[in-house]
């Protein structure tokens, strides 16, 4: 009965990883030779690793990442033409610490994507925020934002991001309005928290893809 009151308590203290583990070892008899001290640092340790393990799928969740992807499983193929040390050294994710951008180009096909998103599910892994968006959706959502006063409301939840992945960028024309929503996003998050744009057209062609020179230095500069 007493044990019971016990698992009740934590699991009300929130405190399921303790009591999970608590429930397990009432019922290993070999635990029995440990000290008082281990037996409670192990169930201690469980409570860690069911809160990491908690925290990663909500990040993950959070994410909307389009594919399951791990840095592990990545493809190193000699046709991919991939750097394997410089992508060792996005892995630890300081980059994203020291609020730099990423950008990834290449042709359809390549894995662009695939890269992106485990970059993100690395960066959940480290207990940073990541956000996944299609760059033709993102617009489509701002321009109906724009419409029910959502707006506003949008871009903080976008500032207050760690990682934002932006994918297939650059593939259709881009309207005044989504320049400016472009600028705003990027603006906001200028030495604050970093940017991941995958797109099939290299960065070079980019200040003639915005098609408007002011704009285009300006997000061209908070996105470098």
């Amino acid at each position: 009965m007493l044990n019971q009151h016990t698992v009740r308590t934590l699991q009300a203290l929130k405190l399921h990883g303790m009591a999970q583990a608590f429930d397990e070892q009432r019922a290993q008899s070999a635990l029995s030779d440990l000290s008082f001290e281990e037996r409670f640092g192990l169930i201690v340790d469980r409570e860690v690793t069911h809160r990491d393990s908690h925290r990663l799928q909500r990040l993950l969740k959070n994410a909307r990442l389009k594919h399951v992807a791990c840095l592990e499983d990545i493809d190193y193929r000699a046709s991919r033409d991939l750097d394997k040390s410089l992508i060792a050294s996005l892995a630890p994710c300081d980059w994203i610490r020291a609020k730099q951008n990423l950008i990834v180009t290449g042709a359809t096909g390549c894995g662009k994507t695939y890269l992106a998103c485990a970059l993100g599910h690395q960066a959940c892994r480290q207990g940073l925020s990541v956000l996944y968006v299609r760059a033709p959706r993102i617009f489509e959502e701002l321009r109906i934002a724009h419409g029910d006063g959502s707006f506003s409301r949008r871009l903080i939840q976008l500032a207050k991001t760690d990682l934002l992945l932006i994918d297939d960028w650059a593939l259709a024309p881009l309207t005044a309005g989504d320049r400016n929503d472009l600028l705003e996003i990027l603006d906001d998050r200028i030495n604050s928290r970093s940017t991941l744009i995958t797109s099939q057209l290299p960065d070079k062609h980019w200040h003639e893809y915005l098609d408007d020179p002011t704009l285009a230095d300006a997000i061209l500069d908070d996105s470098a």
